[in-house]
């Protein structure tokens, strides 16, 4: 328990680096050539949400290990889940493109709690297979209740014997009749505690990645069994491990063709290594502006912090390594929008930024000393967050790895 003086210079130092810190979101975009007003409307648009529907609740979602259902539908009624889905299915894509996506994600990290966004937008990998690669008829089904808010849908690629081994995955899905019979697991599933339906990959083939497909899983079906997972950081985002026990799904759920699941999983990640780099940045520019307003209030040696010099040069450092992040999170949204993109760039860009978090984290919490390790500071909460990052949507070395091998050759 932190003394009730420097508690209450924590909290204040809270408060005024969630203004400081929304200042800094108008200001960077304010000078990018990639940002205008319709950008800057909707950043309004979703931070009058965060502050009415999420600020206020967001410790206690922490501390109950989920998002309440009905976030979603008030999520969806705000415009934010249906972002830059199509019309006809019930989202909003007229005048918007990939960098007003960027901006929800910016937004949603004004309150530093990682787990918000991976939980209320987990749509955004669970539906894209869907509409990339499902038939009409499972499109029609499956998005409009999902961006109406009325259903959550997961992905689930991740084994507990696999990680990010995905051409190698066990769970099976052998056809009989009408329906396919899912046998095996996932692991580490985001929102897959509240998921009704989950776009699965199982193995319908022989070895490797041409015998994986897609299946549309109702969670409901019997034989699917959910064991909750406690985590370091992402906590009101509800995490779980999934076990199938012949499960079976009816064969107008095969998302594409059989055995042609890998691509979809493949064109899924790089825009989740984009919205995750994006969120390196956002939530590293939270935890340098409560760092920033923490060396403006607390003296020492009486002098405030920020008039150190030691602690100045910290704080331009984290400064020099977010902007130099954001520069490429931008650049790539601009050839992704442009058709110029390549995937070891994603690859590399999501190394660039979680290390670029790690980084940032640390040095604001040595900034706010003692207190970053009491729970009740941003700076406390994204600490826990940088691994989480590091890892999922694939692992520092598979990504560097996979961007050694599509520029330079040399491996299978």
């Amino acid at each position: 328990m932190l003394e009730p003086p420097v508690q209450a210079l924590l909290d204040a130092s809270v408060k005024a680096a969630q203004h400081r810190c929304m200042t800094a979101f108008d200001d960077w975009r304010a000078r990018s050539p990639y940002y205008d007003e319709t950008h800057e409307a909707l950043a309004q648009s979703v931070r009058r949400f965060v502050t009415r529907e999420i600020a206020p609740h967001i410790d206690r979602w922490e501390a109950e290990g989920e998002l309440p259902r009905e976030l979603h539908k008030k999520a969806a009624d705000a415009g934010i889940l249906g972002l830059r889905y199509p019309e006809r299915y019930g989202g909003h894509s007229e005048g918007f493109d990939n960098f007003h996506s960027l901006v929800v994600t910016e937004e949603l990290a004004a309150v530093g709690a990682g787990g918000l966004g991976a939980s209320l937008m987990t749509h955004g990998i669970g539906l894209p297979p869907i509409l990339a690669l499902g038939s009409e008829e499972l499109k029609q089904r499956v998005t409009p209740p999902v961006l109406a808010g009325e259903k959550i849908i997961a992905l689930g690629i991740t084994e507990a014997g696999g990680g990010s081994d995905v051409a190698n995955l066990k769970t099976t899905a052998v056809r009989d009749g009408d329906h396919y019979v899912v046998n095996g697991g996932k692991m580490f599933i985001t929102s897959g505690m509240r998921a009704d339906w989950l776009t699965c990959a199982v193995r319908t083939g022989g070895p490797g990645a041409a015998g994986i497909s897609l299946l549309l899983i109702d969670m409901a079906s019997p034989g699917v069994e959910r064991t909750r997972l406690d985590k370091m950081g992402w906590r009101c985002s509800d995490t779980a491990a999934i076990h199938f026990s012949d499960v079976r799904v009816p064969a107008e759920n095969l998302i594409g063709t059989e055995n042609g699941g890998f691509i979809g999983i493949m064109r899924n990640f790089n825009s989740e290594r984009l919205g995750m780099a994006m969120g390196c940045c956002a939530y590293a520019r939270v935890a340098m502006a409560e760092a920033a307003e923490w060396a403006r209030q607390r003296e020492t040696f009486g002098k405030p912090l920020v008039g150190h010099q030691s602690i100045r040069i910290k704080l331009a450092d984290m400064e020099r390594q977010i902007e130099a992040t954001q520069a490429w999170v931008d650049l790539c949204a601009w050839q992704v929008k442009t058709g110029k993109d390549r995937p070891a760039d994603f690859a590399m860009l999501k190394v660039q930024a979680t290390r670029m978090l790690e980084a940032v984290a640390r040095e604001a919490a040595q900034v706010l000393g003692g207190a970053s390790y009491i729970t009740g500071s941003k700076v406390e909460r994204i600490y826990r967050e940088v691994r989480v990052n590091a890892i999922g949507g694939g692992s520092e070395e598979i990504m560097l790895d996979l961007a050694g091998r599509q520029l330079f050759g040399g491996g299978r």
